[in-house]
């Protein structure tokens, strides 16, 4: 999938959701989204002092300015945003917003892979907080691996996790042949 182009696809509710790149004209949704999303995350941390809940609306216009991202609509609604941007052959992963009545119906998964295929990178990289259970595992389980843990002076860490991609053989490898 390039950074034009629109798929869609089935959620684990066996609805259609189109993926399709992210712009500036977005950027209302993708902030309201984020909240959303990340208030789980405040309530496990104990505190809503964290840059996706106090990013400003020219903030995340900016952001989506400077970075790629693929957005997650059913029935034209906003329900999941990524955000990535590739650097030195890495693939960095920003933020994975899904609106909470849609979590755990695999928009997440479908988010990543997508971002995975559209990068030319050898490796992706992307990071969550240590009480964040349940995000880790769902990057194990999509083959992110776990490659350093930094303190944060507050008994959490920040967990970075990466993943290979495009291996030698591997089917998704831009012209390999499958």
């Amino acid at each position: 999938m390039t950074k034009s182009e629109t798929a869609q696809t089935q959620v684990d509710d066996g609805s259609d959701v189109v993926i399709g790149p992210t712009s500036e004209s977005d950027a209302g949704e993708v902030l309201t989204l984020q909240r959303a999303a990340f208030v789980s995350e405040a309530q496990i941390y104990g505190s809503a002092d964290m840059p996706p809940l106090t990013q400003t609306l020219p903030e995340v216009e900016a952001e989506l300015r400077s970075t790629s991202g693929l957005a997650a609509r059913k029935n034209g609604r906003l329900v999941g945003v990524i955000r990535f941007a590739e650097a030195d052959g890495v693939l960095l992963i920003g933020r994975i917003a899904i609106a909470p009545d849609m979590q755990g119906e695999g928009i997440g998964r479908t988010l990543l892979d997508a971002a995975e295929r559209s990068s030319t990178a050898d490796v992706a990289e992307l990071f969550t907080g240590s009480l964040s259970e349940a995000n880790i595992r769902l990057y194990e389980a999509c083959g992110y691996e776990q490659a350093e843990r930094v303190p944060q002076g507050d008994g959490t860490e920040q967990v970075f996790l990466r993943k290979p991609l495009h291996q030698v053989g591997d089917p998704s490898e831009r012209g390999a042949s499958g």
